[in-house]
């Protein structure tokens, strides 16, 4: 996946759960407590939109990011048995 996928499946993904939960752009960006057009810029893939503030609106949403790769379980395992 491209950066330019991810931020078009991420806008998707955005829009998608924005609609259902029957909001508009202004009331998600006031819940989140972020300005409307961060709302905007992130509906319309822009990469350059700030992860603490993508994060206060996937809250919002009750949109999860998980990260995943080789040596995530690994990374996990030690992790654990640091605690």
């Amino acid at each position: 996946m491209t950066q330019d996928d991810f931020f078009e499946d991420l806008a998707g993904v955005v829009i998608y759960h924005r609609k259902k939960s029957g909001l508009n752009r202004l009331e998600l960006a006031r819940i989140a407590g972020v300005g409307k057009t961060v709302v905007f810029d992130i509906e319309h893939g822009k990469p350059t939109v700030r992860l603490d503030t993508l994060i206060k609106i996937l809250n919002v949403l009750n949109i999860k990011i998980e990260l995943t790769g080789p040596l995530i379980q690994r990374y996990r395992e030690i992790e654990n048995e640091k605690g």
